[in-house]
């Protein structure tokens, strides 16, 4: 059950999570349209947001459905297109969100008017979901703790193209969960099976510190499945900084979500390093853990990697991005410094247009055999 606390006040971490949401749901509209466009087929996009709350915090402030409606009243190309549903198993939650939603100024320029749900998210809405065939949709799934949030959620919004999901992850309701019989149904839907149960017998023994670092990797792995997804966690910490508390998850079948979102958490990191963003991570405390220990190596190791990476081979510099960047904290611009410091020093050879803006995707990179 949300706590009565939650939507009280606008608080720092979740204004955050707000924007992140909202600044991917733009760019990720703005591609589906363009792509429409580009075919000829000006068919509908969707969002889906399944714990929407009230709306409105008690500050006054507007939560993400209402900044995802305004976003496409603001834009034709999205007002036309864009279906929405919204989903919240409080009844004066809906109640609230509907009044909100119908106080918006201009909400009539919508074509579709908001769908609005008053059922508990679990596995008769991801069937819900799973049967259903597709136009492209952002899934945002923002429990307050773990009930609800599936394998399976995840998989029935990520069956067709440009559909993506991001969901908030609550680190340490689920860290503590894991080890709670009385929740095992819940851990088990969420990680698989197998995978929980080998969860839990690594984690007994281990401090608080590695703990984290082998959850978010397990849940990353999990998601990734069988199938080629991209999966990018953003990290929450309390007010003193020294306790996860949430991780913002997104999950995508194309790299170039990956990428737009990867530059939009990287904008909301507090901290960076020579240019590379934090993702607000904590210092992965193992090597066991790749994906987490992987997204906090520093700029100065990106030239030795790519040296060692790509040697020997010629390829396009947006190439060389897509392959190296995915589970690493680099963004497309920590490439094209490297790769330009790189040229400046002779060790690689380049052919093609030049940029005034930086180092082109579409210029040609040649690397030097491994020394």
């Amino acid at each position: 059950m949300v706590s009565k606390k939650f939507f009280d006040e606008s608080r720092e971490q979740s204004q955050i999570k707000t924007e992140i949401v909202e600044k991917y749901f733009d760019a990720w509209a703005s591609i589906i349209t363009a792509t429409q466009d580009r075919v000829g087929r000006k068919e509908r996009l969707g969002y889906v947001d399944l714990f929407a709350g009230p709306g409105r915090y008690k500050d006054g402030s507007i939560s993400t459905p209402l900044r995802i409606l305004t976003k496409a009243i603001e834009k034709e190309s999205y007002a036309n297109r864009l279906v929405t549903i919204f989903n919240d198993k409080d009844e004066q939650n809906v109640r609230n969100l509907e009044k909100a939603i119908q106080e918006l100024p201009n909400i009539s320029k919508l074509k579709y008017q908001p769908g609005i749900w008053n059922e508990e998210v679990g596995d008769k809405i991801a069937a819900q979901f799973e049967l259903i065939s597709k136009i492209p949709i952002l899934a945002f799934i923002d429990p307050w703790g773990y009930k609800g949030l599936s394998l399976r959620l995840v998989d029935a919004f990520l069956q067709d193209w440009g559909c993506d999901c991001i969901f908030f992850f609550n680190y340490s309701r689920i860290n503590a969960g894991l080890s709670n019989p009385f929740v095992r149904e819940h851990m088990d839907a969420l990680f698989g099976d197998e995978r929980a149960d080998k969860l839990r017998f690594e984690l007994e023994p281990l401090p608080s510190a590695e703990r984290e670092s082998i959850i978010v990797n397990e849940l990353s792995l999990a998601l990734k499945g069988d199938v080629r997804r991209y999966v990018l966690p953003f990290c929450f910490k309390n007010l003193s900084g020294k306790r996860t508390t949430h991780h913002l998850i997104f999950v995508t079948k194309h790299f170039r979500g990956y990428e737009v979102m990867k530059d939009i958490m990287a904008k909301a990191s507090p901290i960076k390093h020579q240019g590379v963003p934090t993702f607000a991570y904590s210092p992965a405390s193992s090597r066991r853990q790749s994906l987490l220990f992987e997204l906090n190596r520093p700029l100065d190791e990106l030239e030795d990697l790519l040296l060692s990476d790509f040697a020997g081979r010629t390829l396009y510099s947006r190439e060389i991005n897509k392959e190296h960047s995915v589970d690493r904290p680099y963004i497309s611009k920590n490439y094209k410094d490297i790769l330009k410091r790189l040229e400046q020093k002779g060790i690689i050879q380049t052919k093609g247009r030049r940029s005034k803006r930086g180092f082109a995707d579409d210029i040609i990179v040649t690397f030097p055999e491994k020394r």
